[in-house]
């Protein structure tokens, strides 16, 4: 019968993050870095590389070691998902570095280990559900206070290249205005603004050179 091996997973959001903090805590948990898979890619799919790889490898009684939960998926629905696929359907067991209390190898407590799994797990979706709302609430409470002291603006949309030239050329009547809105994709409003921050003028006229 084959022993059961155990294997890391660690993941950053992008490739400009680096995981030696997380390749670190592996080694210190007794992980080789040879059977650690590392992805550098957002939580928020499931469908990463490594990860995947580590699922094909993965056989019943193998134990995968993670530093925290949120490395197996972006919303805790993914990572309950993901957890339920590991232990359940593959039958391979998951520690977790930074919360001990949800690992699944303790077999003394095994049922009881199972209920506070699913309890920790669920509260931690609610958790997280609810700093979302909540995160979205403020930003639009804090839209609303800088409306109401007049603070708040949508940034000025700025000239694009060749505007001014173009500008001129309908104010000398070489072209029209609505030529130069069409091609910029411009509204009336922002296009005359535009020329008014700019210092031009619209009406028919000789532009005198300098």
């Amino acid at each position: 019968m084959a022993e059961n091996k155990r294997f890391g997973y660690i993941r950053v959001s992008d490739k400009t993050q680096n995981l030696d903090r997380q390749i670190q805590s592996m080694q210190e948990y007794g992980i080789n870095e040879r059977d650690t898979f590392a992805d550098k890619q957002s939580g928020k799919d499931t469908n990463r590389p490594q990860y995947q790889a580590l699922k094909q490898v993965l056989r019943s009684g193998d134990v995968v070691v993670i530093k925290s939960i949120d490395r197996l998926g972006r919303n805790y629905d993914d990572i309950k998902t993901e957890w339920n696929d590991i232990v359940n359907n593959i039958g391979a067991e998951i520690e977790v570095i930074d919360m001990p209390v949800l690992n699944t190898t303790n077999k003394e407590t095994a049922l009881m280990g199972k209920v506070i799994t699913d309890v920790i797990l669920t509260l931690l979706g609610y958790v997280a559900e609810q700093e979302r709302t909540f995160i979205k609430q403020r930003q639009r409470e804090g839209i609303d206070i800088a409306k109401a002291k007049g603070k708040y603006a949508k940034p000025k949309i700025k000239a694009p290249d060749g505007f001014k030239d173009d500008f001129i050329k309908a104010a000398k009547g070489e072209i029209s205005h609505a030529e130069n809105m069409r091609k910029y994709n411009l509204k009336k409003t922002t296009y005359y603004r535009i020329a008014k921050d700019l210092g031009i003028k619209s009406e028919r006229v000789i532009i005198k050179r300098k």
